[in-house]
């Protein structure tokens, strides 16, 4: 069978009514933008929600139940898109995202954002693989190349439009409009969806692994508490710290049980057999670790301690998304040339270099050598990542090509759930340590910290206390920004282990 027959099939195209290609690849890219430039988007915010909520010891929660809801849901809305179709699921995403987004910008504490976070996420889960799935059912393996710049494009716009958007909302309108800015997009996404998209779903019983699911939501939830707790809220080797970390240890372990015996797994561990697949989702892993750990904390370093306002905080994490796009598309082409190990390893070395400038970097720096910074991890990403899905796509057959794709997405946004959680603990444990060890007075807390994040509270400081909270927040970040160092030289080496045949 042909692939444009094969393709009609698929998509269940009849005579009354055909796929419209150009208006649902338009419907994707506007859910793909509004899941893109959320992440931009939330933290050039999260430094002003912070001032206004409260409860900076949580600071990382909110990043953290995010990407945990999307971690989790990702590989179960693939498998429920083969029994359902694609759009039916692709639109109830959308449906629960808006609906979180929504109620994020209605919250008045950050636990209450915190467990809309957790609604928002459980919807973005849908959106980038169902997206990627639907290119892959309407478009030719060589049509596939353009249509792949045209969806990097939508995170290079994103990520220039996130924080400029983001900073002016939050310096002239209100932060509540961060979370609100989306709503347009989705619906808009929704409507191009009903109107330009038909399939015909093939009728076939499938059984959605939720036993692998829920095991894993346990697992890892639980070990994300522990690294952002343990030494903050209780003791390391307290009975609560040992309690959770066993709770997580026996659920994972349980996991790795069900997904052996699971009719359709969750994640099928057969394609873990092959070295380019291990080395490129274990390498994703710690690459979605030192992503959150720039992104999270970089806006709370350049508002809190370079003093700058929140636009440019935003502009020195453009700079990342505007070196990842560039770097895509560049690897694309060098990948024919010179393979994708050494593509591979020109991100490594540029991710390297990232974050040795970070670990430098220190207050009278200024934004413009933090926005390098951004700039050098964006590129690290783009040529690493590009290199990753080329070389797991071309190791697996068609049947499983889907699977294995979202395999290295989960495990890099489960990096980026597990970076947060890490991070933030280490953070919040500095910041604490620092104020004891200089004789903080029970008035000022972990919490205190969020005075620095508002220019109004900030300067109602006394110069003693402001500059004792910015050295605090400036250590604890050093502190972050080595672990991020250590991880960009395990990520470098894991690179050079990629298989040198191609």
């Amino acid at each position: 069978m042909g692939t444009a027959v094969k393709e009609r099939v698929i998509l269940g195209q009849d005579q009354k009514k055909k796929t419209k290609r150009p208006f649902v690849l338009a419907a994707i890219m506007l859910a793909m933008f509004m899941a893109a430039v959320e992440a931009t988007i939330v933290s050039t915010a999260m430094p002003a929600i912070a001032a206004d909520l409260g409860g900076f010891s949580l600071y990382s929660w909110v990043f953290s139940s995010y990407l945990l809801m999307n971690a989790v849901t990702v590989l179960i809305y693939g498998k429920l898109s083969d029994l359902f179709g694609r759009k039916p699921i692709l639109t109830f995403g959308i449906v629960v995202f808006l609906i979180g987004s929504i109620l994020c910008g209605m919250a008045e504490s950050i636990e209450m954002l915190i467990f809309f976070r957790f609604i928002q996420g459980f919807g973005a889960g849908a959106v980038m693989p169902i997206a990627s799935t639907i290119v892959g059912d309407m478009y030719t393996k060589e049509e596939r190349a353009k249509i792949q710049g045209y969806l990097s494009s939508v995170w290079g716009i994103s990520a220039i439009l996130g924080p400029a958007i983001g900073g002016l909302l939050v310096q002239y309108v209100s932060w509540r409009f961060v979370f609100w800015v989306n709503i347009p997009l989705g619906i808009l996404a929704i409507i191009g969806l009903f109107l330009f998209l038909h399939e015909g779903v093939e009728k076939k019983k499938h059984s959605i692994d939720y036993a692998g699911a829920g095991l894993l939501f346990i697992s890892v939830s639980s070990f994300m508490y522990v690294l952002v707790e343990g030494g903050v809220r209780w003791p390391w080797f307290s009975p609560q710290i040992l309690g959770i970390s066993a709770l997580a240890v026996i659920t994972f372990i349980l996991f790795i049980f069900q997904e052996r015996r699971a009719v359709d797994p969750m994640m099928p561990f057969d394609i873990w057999k092959e070295r380019s697949i291990l080395i490129a989702n274990t390498t994703s892993l710690t690459t979605g670790m030192m992503l959150i750990g720039i992104s999270s904390f970089l806006p709370a370093f350049v508002q809190g301690v370079m003093e700058r306002p929140p636009i440019v905080a935003g502009f020195t994490l453009t700079t990342m998304s505007i070196g990842w796009p560039i770097a895509a598309m560049i690897a694309g082409r060098l990948l024919l040339k010179i393979g994708f190990r050494t593509t591979s390893i020109i991100g490594g070395v540029a991710l390297v270099l990232g974050s040795i400038i970070f670990m430098t970097l220190s207050p009278d720096d200024g934004p413009v050598w933090a926005a390098f910074g951004s700039f050098m991890i964006g590129v690290g990403m783009g040529f690493s990542t590009t290199s990753f899905i080329v070389s797991i796509q071309s190791t697996v057959p068609w049947q499983k090509r889907g699977v294995a794709t979202a395999s290295n997405m989960f495990m890099r946004t489960l990096g980026s759930t597990i970076g947060a959680a890490l991070l933030g603990g280490i953070l919040n444990s500095r910041i604490q340590q620092h104020l004891k060890n200089n004789g903080v007075s029970e008035e000022f807390s972990l919490d205190s910290t969020t005075l620095l994040l508002n220019e109004a509270q900030r300067n109602q400081l006394s110069d003693s206390m402001r500059i004792l909270l910015q050295d605090g927040l400036t250590s604890a970040l050093q502190s972050v920004y080595l672990v991020v160092g250590v991880i960009a030289v395990i990520s470098f080496f894991l690179i050079l282990l990629l298989p040198k045949k191609e």
